[in-house]
């Protein structure tokens, strides 16, 4: 078994109360695993602090963002929301996750249901899926036509461009993951019957048709990464690098003050 070298800052960081329970979460003690745990935990609640002071710029000065989440299933989506919201006011932020829309909405304008979702000044709205669905998920699956789909993207970069243009932050998240870590996720998603609610017919067929998200997810890369509306590809294969990585570019890109 490799030792490994403590400096006093891990010490001291494995002596802290974050240190303590990293520790006492593990059956085994595992220092190299506590002290990767205790890090992020002491890296996520400096940023979740940082959240507060952007919430509350957004507030005073009557500001408008919009945080969109997209990625395949298992990606990590709504874990990542959690931490993002977790400590801020909720009163000023709400979390979009729209079902399958109803007979009206879908003999309406496509992106009108969700301007019905935008945030009105001074609120934060984050979107566990977004109009993207139709960019990706629709098409591969079948929910929509191959018209509605060349509709979508011949119009989803001049609508962002209204958004921006209306003085409201956009900010497009993309979660990345392996197939095969997908897979894991699914099994653990199985085997825990706490979670087996999460996995629909789409997540089932989520492996067989991968290669075909692939396609589709190259083509609205290459279309929708505009200078006013980018991408951000998040590498989430690792739940805990992801979650701060999101975080980070958040605040890197809302030009808050405090």
């Amino acid at each position: 078994m490799s030792k490994i070298e403590l400096t006093d800052e891990d010490v001291a960081l494995l002596n802290s109360k974050v240190g303590l329970l990293s520790l006492l979460r593990n059956k085994k003690v595992n220092l190299k695993k506590s002290l990767e745990e205790a890090r992020y935990l002491v890296a996520l609640k400096e940023q979740q602090e940082e959240m507060i002071k952007l919430q509350n710029w957004t507030i005073k000065n009557n500001k408008k963002i919009v945080i969109i989440f997209e990625g395949r299933d298992a990606a990590g989506k709504g874990g990542a929301i959690r931490r993002v919201t977790e400590h801020i006011n909720p009163r000023h932020f709400r979390i979009v996750a729209l079902n399958i829309p109803t007979e009206d909405e879908r003999k309406q304008w496509f992106f009108q249901r969700y301007i019905n979702q935008l945030p009105k000044p001074g609120e934060m709205v984050l979107f566990d899926r977004s109009w993207y669905n139709r960019a990706v998920v629709e098409p591969v699956n079948g929910f929509c036509t191959e018209k509605e789909y060349e509709i979508f993207m011949g119009q989803v970069n001049e609508y962002e461009k209204m958004l921006v243009d209306s003085e409201t932050y956009l900010i497009k998240i993309y979660f990345s993951i392996t197939k095969d870590e997908q897979a894991k996720r699914f099994d653990e998603i199985r085997k825990n019957p706490s979670k087996r609610w999460k996995m629909t017919t789409v997540d089932e067929n989520s492996q067989r048709l991968w290669e075909e998200y692939t396609k589709y997810k190259k083509k609205m890369f290459e279309e929708t990464n505009t200078d006013y509306a980018p991408w951000v590809i998040i590498d989430a294969n690792q739940k805990s690098k992801a979650r701060l990585e999101v975080i980070n570019h958040i605040l890197d890109t809302i030009p808050y003050e405090g």
